[in-house]
């Protein structure tokens, strides 16, 4: 057979000595024919040759056969007794194609559908490769590949395959060879190379080639035969969503189609196991990220929430910062993360049990699910993530306030890191006003800041007077500790102090004190509060160099002095300083020169790319 091209129409045709006598016309493609090869194996063709028209000269036009001139050529081919080729690229076609012309065994034995079907049972289903070229083939074909069951004849191959035990399995796999021996410090020799067992995620590669409608129906295959682990499906998801959302690995999406994204987002969150840990923190926070700027349905964005909140604690700071949309005019969506630590904190949440006996209701309460080292390690995660968000200008003192009040119930040994949250707030946000500066200071408790952070707190002139003095107090009873001195208890000048307010100033000298203790220290403030305490220290005995006291007052104005003395002599205001300190608090970064650190305690995880992909064993 040949094809002339007669432009714009090519013309197929059968060289013969009787002339043709039908014409079937496919789109832009004529077919000069004989009848009865065709008729003789086609029901439809009979049917449309009866019913034409003797005086028609057009031909029979069957533009709508599934596949095109390609599946009616290959149909005419067989009608003409001429040798036709399969693979699995044409064959779907070619079974399409023979379907819509009634090639059955009704007409005659020896059909082209069953020598097609013959061809899939024993050729196309038995290989891993041609079964996924073959399911890719249906797409275009749909809805008579999925009617012809072609697409789930698939699917179940290419899913049976995959729970194969991999001990079974010797079909060619996706790795690159050079690579595998690179990774495991093995050169081949001679005789082959050195085997390496097959990995239970053999198979992941080559699925990440379908589309996701197809994905989502072999993958829900694997999972209902219940034959792999979670973690295999879990790195199947993982590497489809790289592969299809270039960007998604490092935590950003690259311009294409939305729609397509989106759809990828939803099935791959879908298609999750149950099982906590399937996935890692990292990934789903990856998801959320996407499906934020994708705008996906909140149910799948609630789900994601959800997950993220059962192993928050695996998460970095990094992971967790997540862009607001763009009419919201803060840098960062803190309003998620609020409801991640909520689902976190959810966990905890003692269980109510109800049980009856002799008619009355007994309540027991179960403890919660958390470990402590869990909740440690969200705490410093939000401190850190504080942080980094206290930079943005534009974040409200409530948000700010929000979210670190959520963690303060959780006992940290140190408090390091809301301090340098707060330290970075207050320098970002330098406008907040006198109780809001002294509500977020009272985040931290100044008995667990460590020695560099207690030496930079005094030195900070972003601080209230109160939690200036706070910290100086002490430090002064940690350094008294560390030197072998007595008990480091309140000296007994603050404990009276604390036990004795009757005689304290007026209401309006109280008043104005107080304000004066909400107040930003100044340098020289600062340099008087510790002589002054220096001198308190040792007038209660808890040791030290009166010197110390005399020369940094020496350096400091008379006035400014006086002005401390009279503050420490409100006792009123003192019993309020040491009288009750919350715990709170810890972990941040602040990337001030003149802040404490700017270290962050939860470095960014990177996940590695796809090709740097570790096998499941």
């Amino acid at each position: 057979m040949s094809l002339l091209a007669l432009s714009p129409v090519l013309t197929w045709y059968v060289p013969s000595e009787l002339a043709t006598d039908i014409t079937v016309i496919v789109g832009d493609v004529k077919f000069n024919l004989h009848k009865f090869p065709l008729l003789s194996k086609s029901v439809y063709l009979q049917k449309l040759v009866a019913t034409a028209s003797d005086e028609s000269t057009e031909g029979v036009d069957i533009s709508d056969i599934p596949g095109g001139a390609e599946a009616f050529e290959i149909c005419a081919k067989f009608c003409y007794g001429m040798t036709v080729t399969l693979n699995p690229h044409n064959v779907v076609a070619a079974r399409c194609g023979a379907e819509y012309l009634g090639m059955h065994e009704t007409i005659e034995k020896g059909n082209l559908i069953y020598k097609i079907d013959v061809f899939l049972s024993s050729s196309i289903f038995r290989s891993w490769k041609d079964s996924i070229i073959v399911l890719q083939t249906t797409q275009p074909l749909l809805p008579m590949s999925e009617d012809l069951k072609l697409v789930g004849r698939c699917v179940e191959s290419i899913a049976t395959k995959s729970c194969v035990d991999v001990s079974k399995v010797d079909w060619s796999y996706t790795y690159n060879r050079k690579k595998i021996y690179e990774e495991n410090g093995n050169e081949p020799n001679l005789n082959g190379g050195i085997k390496r067992p097959v990995p239970k995620d053999w198979w992941v590669e080559d699925l990440c080639e379908l589309e996701i409608d197809l994905y989502k129906r072999v993958i829900t295959n694997i999972k209902n035969k219940s034959l792999l682990s979670y973690e295999v499906i879990g790195e199947a998801l993982k590497a489809y969503a790289y592969r299809n959302m270039p960007g998604l690995s490092r935590g950003i999406i690259q311009s294409g189609d939305v729609v397509k994204y989106q759809s990828t987002v939803d099935a791959i969150v879908c298609l999750l196991p149950a099982e906590r840990g399937s996935v890692s923190c990292s990934f789903l926070l990856k998801l959320l990220k996407a499906a934020s700027l994708l705008d996906s349905r909140d149910i799948v964005k609630e789900e994601l929430v959800r997950r993220i909140g059962q192993q928050l604690e695996e998460a970095s700071v990094n992971d967790i910062l997540i862009r607001a949309p763009e009419e919201d005019t803060a840098l960062y969506d803190v309003a998620a993360v609020q409801k991640i630590v909520e689902e976190f904190l959810r966990q905890d949440q003692n269980t109510e049990i109800e049980s009856l006996e002799d008619g009355d209701h007994l309540q027991r309460m179960q403890p919660g699910i958390l470990s402590d080292a869990s909740k440690l390690m969200v705490a410093k995660l939000i401190d850190g993530y504080l942080a980094e968000i206290a930079k943005d200008p534009n974040l409200p003192l409530s948000k700010f306030l929000g979210l670190a009040e959520m963690v303060s119930g959780i006992s940290r040994p140190a408090h390091d890191g809301i301090y340098r949250a707060i330290d970075m707030f207050l320098k970002e946000h330098p406008g907040i006003t006198k109780s809001e500066r002294k509500r977020i200071c009272k985040l931290m408790d100044c008995r667990k800041l460590s020695v560099d952070a207690c030496m930079h707190a005094v030195q900070n002139e972003r601080l209230p007077l109160r939690v200036v003095v706070q910290v100086l107090f002490f430090e002064q009873v940690r350094a008294a500790a560390s030197s072998g001195s007595s008990t480091p208890d309140l000296p007994k000048g603050i404990k009276d102090l604390n036990s004795n307010t009757s005689h304290g100033s007026s209401r309006s000298a109280t008043t104005n004190t107080e304000e004066d203790w909400d107040a930003v220290a100044t340098a020289e403030e600062l340099k008087a509060l510790r002589g002054e305490l220096a001198s308190l220290r040792l007038s209660n005995g808890v040791g030290g160099n009166e010197r110390n006291g005399g020369d940094v007052k020496s350096g400091v104005d008379k006035a400014t002095i006086s002005k401390m003395r009279g503050l420490l002599k409100s006792k009123k205001i003192f019993a309020k300083l040491f009288s009750s300190k919350g715990a709170q608090g810890e972990n941040s970064g602040s990337d001030s020169s003149e802040s404490l650190g700017s270290a962050n305690p939860e470095e960014a995880k990177s996940t590695p790319s796809r090709n740097r992909r570790h096998s499941v064993s």
